[in-house]
């Protein structure tokens, strides 16, 4: 298609070419492409963002896929960048040591271990821990932190050279990073060549249901190729020799599951939740492209679209100056999706990382929360909206003074 994005024609999980576009959203530049202040507005070409359905197994995807090495080698998300994502991990690892009654010394493998933050957990627990990170800086930085973590993508030819060299791993990890695969076939073939016999492979990712649920359509970009349910999974799995034999329902995301995978006829007996939800998905027709739940998410986006539109326009109308508090990939999203790139003045972050960045494409200025005391601005339109009463909360001076909060999603409210 270009040179950096290319279209598949089959369904990453199971090779069937017959599929149905459920979602199309606004083209946009790379989501999480902030481009530094001091170089100045860059070309930043846009892409198409639609979503598609598997008439053959039921599962919602990308067909266009950015060429990974363009959207990983140079990243700069770290996981202590997502507000209370760190805490959250500390309670994964022990929970999911204490599930599987690990022994100490066992070889976890975090795939896409970013800044190290989940393996640091696991090694306080005395477990070995060992990272594969393709971003080379964020790798290098955690293994100087105490975190052994390789620079490279999760390939099957690296699941055999890390079994040759660190042994079988009793627990591989990989969180809020199994929807950004494209060659899901050779990453979980990998797993299964580096997994003990009576190993486990645990993975978080956000839930198609959820997702749907919950309007967290701003969770739709580039990275995101996956959109997961549980029967296709399933399928999937038994296709490589694996079963998925547990989930958990968790809230990060915006919804999400955590799922357990072992080899088949593996020693854990699976638990009745997987059927069960199997189940609730088929009663609410989740892998039917013509589904009412489709329907009816469209048209709650296309409603809010235009209530946030308006009360821009309304605000703008007014004189006010207008800041947009959150830059993330999620922002790119729901900014070019709802047309506002020119009712923003400015954006609003905690992430070191993001201030003195212009965003995606439209290249608004990013400053740190300073700004709305130093700038004043009359509204702060909350994109991290999932975070609203935080923003809020930490923003109690500006509210006082008279500022007022714009929370674009589920219901666009002024505060």
């Amino acid at each position: 298609m270009n040179d950096v994005m290319i279209h598949r024609d089959s369904c990453r999980l199971c090779g069937g070419r017959d599929y149905h576009l459920i979602l199309r959203l606004a083209p946009t530049p790379i989501a999480d492409a902030y481009v530094p202040a001091l170089e100045g507005p860059r070309k930043q070409e846009s892409h198409q963002l639609d979503l598609y359905l598997c008439a053959t197994c039921g599962h919602a995807q990308l067909l266009d896929v950015i060429d990974p090495a363009v959207l990983y080698r140079d990243y700069i998300y770290v996981t202590t960048s997502s507000m209370g994502l760190s805490d959250h991990f500390k309670g994964y690892a022990r929970h999911v040591v204490e599930k599987l009654k690990s022994a100490p010394r066992t070889l976890v493998v975090d795939i896409g271990s970013n800044d190290g933050t989940l393996l640091g957990h696991f090694q306080v627990l005395g477990l070995r821990g060992l990272g594969v990170e393709p971003a080379h800086e964020i790798a290098r930085a955690a293994t100087q932190s105490g975190v052994e973590t390789q620079p490279e993508f999760f390939t099957p030819r690296l699941a055999a050279s890390l079994r040759a060299s660190h042994g079988p791993a009793g627990l591989i990890t990989m969180n809020n990073l199994f929807a950004n695969i494209d060659d899901l076939q050779g990453t979980v073939a990998g797993v299964r060549d580096l997994l003990a016999p009576d190993g486990v492979f645990v993975f978080e990712t956000f839930y198609f249901l959820d997702y749907l649920q919950n309007l967290v359509f701003d969770f739709m970009y580039h990275e995101h190729l996956s959109y997961f349910t549980v029967r296709p999974l399933q399928r999937f799995f038994a296709s490589l020799g694996l079963e998925l034999f547990d989930l958990e329902r968790v809230s990060t995301k915006g919804g999400s599951l955590r799922c357990f995978v072992q080899h088949m006829g593996g020693p854990r007996v699976a638990t009745p939740v997987v059927a069960e939800r199997a189940a609730e998905e088929e009663a609410l027709d989740l892998q039917n492209p013509h589904s009412e739940l489709f329907q009816t998410f469209r048209a709650r986006i296309e409603t809010q679209r235009s209530l946030v539109m308006a009360e821009l326009a309304r605000l703008r109308a007014e004189g006010k100056r207008i800041a947009g508090y959150g830059a993330s990939a999620t922002t790119t999203t729901l900014i070019y999706h709802f047309g506002i790139t020119d009712q923003i003045d400015y954006l609003i972050d905690d992430n070191p990382a993001k201030q003195n960045t212009l965003s995606p494409g439209c290249h608004l200025p990013v400053h740190d929360s300073t700004a709305v005391t130093a700038l004043k601005p009359d509204v702060i339109l909350i994109l991290a909206w999932r975070y609203s009463d935080a923003i809020m909360a930490q923003q109690q001076a500006f509210r006082e003074r008279g500022g007022r909060f714009l929370i674009p999603l589920p219901e666009c409210r002024l505060i």
